[in-house]
């Protein structure tokens, strides 16, 4: 049988994408195969109403490599990361809290609040580098498995313990309890300000089904304290031209490199014979060969509905039945005639340039878990709120904006009665209410919105039970753990079908690490 192909890659999201950049800059003949007539997955840029441009669901970015960033040279294929400028948290009170990129004006900001808050939160910082520092490296290592014997993993594991044990042993309990406690249990430690404790642990929240009181979400903060932009940690911005922005530089390296993409061609089943992964077989009836197939989708959709079970080991596809998805989030997207005008700080001006968080209290925030913890969405929501077209104009008609507003909780699985199509103009309706008690022009300069359940992420992007990270970060399915025990190292138990989505090490957001890591590893077991 005649092989067409060195590599066929299963979906052109950015870490699909990524993964066929790295294998055809490493020699190899590589086809993408992607199921949407646009690429990027969830990182994507689409023009849902006339002239306006929308990161439909991810919308800001952080973590994307810098190793990436350098090796596909992405900014000379158009990527441009422009800098979002602090969070800006209105109050119920009619007060606010702002924090920006600048160090004194947010020291002054919190001051305003507490002092002692405002010295704590420097300390907080200088504390919060250390373990960035520690952690970074394990975002560009392949998982060792600290159940055998292999001396590489050996290697890794007393790479990692040496590491800990130069930490200062402030950072070794600090580390510690970031591993084991909540966010806002965490942050109780440093601050006594309720607004900055929860608008900080809302970065712990972000893609579990967790509330900021429960213990592992600590981490989730940490995960996502790690962004970098030019080396800058804690750095966040939009791309110009929408998250798609970096889908397409990435995707445009991957041809300058040699690959092959397809849009709008899905994948029915991945052809296996002898315990070998040979080829996909298409929905359309086609079979396309290749001698590694890469799967950048999550592992329900590679190992429930794209191989037959008694293909894999029983034990194997009892721990992918466990992963856990729990899709919590939604989002709203807004085409404005206006920008919102909010009544703690009215007017236009650059509080409006960067993240508009609502998440006033600690107690609000664990309350908005409670609703979803009894099967329906959050009636006083967290959300986070950007106006990409004030720094990008581009995705906007000239006057007019687009507000992306990122929704917890939105639970996929409803109680008993209730289901997402018949709710989700309610819950679109409640994210603006919501919004609206602080800005309350809001609903007078809306043009349109777009209102995106978890059960319109699975059915549109694939992400199972809608979770953005295809499947939580908890810390049960972390590191060694992800995608399931045994099998963290990209490889799968079938010969040749390799994993390289974020639901490999080391996870969600996008950051392309995954995509990387399984290239390299699969670059490496080629003959």
């Amino acid at each position: 049988m005649a092989v067409s192909y060195d590599a066929i890659v299963i979906g052109g999201g950015h870490n699909g994408l990524t993964h066929a950049a790295y294998l055809a800059r490493g020699g190899k003949k590589v086809l993408v195969l992607e199921r949407r007539h646009v690429l990027g997955g969830a990182a994507v840029t689409e023009e849902v109403f006339p002239g306006f441009k929308f990161s439909v669901c991810s919308y800001v970015v952080s973590l994307l490599r810098s190793e990436i960033i350098r090796d596909l040279d992405l900014p000379r294929h158009g990527l441009e990361i422009l800098p979002l400028d602090g969070t800006f948290t209105p109050m119920p009170s009619g007060d606010y809290l702002w924090r920006v990129n600048d160090h004194g004006k947010t020291y002054r900001e919190i001051a305003r609040h507490s002092r002692l808050d405002a010295d704590a939160y420097e300390d907080f910082g200088k504390s919060m580098q250390p373990m960035c520092h520690f952690v970074k490296p394990i975002l560009n290592m392949v998982p060792p498995d600290p159940t055998g014997l292999n001396p590489k993993d050996l290697s890794k594991l007393l790479f990692m313990a040496r590491r800990f044990q130069k930490l200062a042993s402030s950072d070794r309990y600090n580390l510690v309890q970031l591993m084991t406690m909540s966010a806002a249990d965490f942050l109780d430690q440093w601050f006594e300000t309720d607004v900055l404790k929860a608008t900080m642990s809302a970065s712990g929240i972000i893609g579990t089904f967790l509330g900021v009181r429960s213990p592992g979400t600590a981490y989730v903060l940490l995960h996502h304290y790690m962004g970098e932009i030019d080396g800058a940690f804690r750095a966040w911005g939009f791309a110009r031209g929408g998250t798609g922005g970096i889908s397409n530089a990435i995707g445009d390296a991957a041809v300058e490199a040699g690959v092959e993409i397809r849009k709008e061609v899905a994948v029915a089943k991945i052809i296996i014979t002898g315990g070998r992964a040979i080829g996909v077989a298409l929905t359309n009836g086609d079979e396309i060969y290749g001698k590694v197939i890469s799967s950048s989708v999550d592992p329900r959709h590679t190992f429930i509905e794209f191989i037959d079970s008694e293909k894999l080991p029983v034990d194997f596809v009892d721990e992918v039945k466990r992963y856990k998805f729990r899709g919590s989030s939604g989002k709203v997207n807004l085409a404005l005639d206006a920008l919102p005008d909010f009544k703690c700080m009215p007017g236009p001006g650059p509080h409006l340039r960067g993240a508009m968080s609502i998440s006033p209290a600690v107690e609000y925030m664990e309350r908005a878990y409670d609703d979803a913890k009894y099967g329906t969405f959050s009636r006083r929501p967290y959300i986070d709120m950007v106006i990409p077209s004030l720094t990008d104009p581009s995705v906007a008609p000239p006057g007019k904006h687009v507000m992306s507003c990122f929704v917890q909780y939105a639970p996929y699985k409803l109680k008993p009665g209730l289901n997402w199509d018949q709710i989700k103009d309610d819950f679109g309706n409640t994210v603006i209410d919501t919004i609206s008690e602080y800005a309350p022009n809001l609903k007078n300069i809306i043009l349109h919105k777009q209102v995106l359940t978890p059960l319109d992420l699975e059915r549109e992007w694939g992400l199972t039970e809608g979770n953005i990270f295809q499947g939580e970060l908890s810390l049960e399915q972390l590191f060694f753990l992800r995608p399931a025990p045994g099998w963290a190292r990209f490889r799968t138990p079938i010969k040749n079908l390799y994993m390289c989505g974020s639901a490999t090490h080391p996870g969600g957001g996008i950051m392309g690490a995954p995509g990387r890591l399984s290239a390299l590893e699969v670059l490496k077991d080629a003959p």
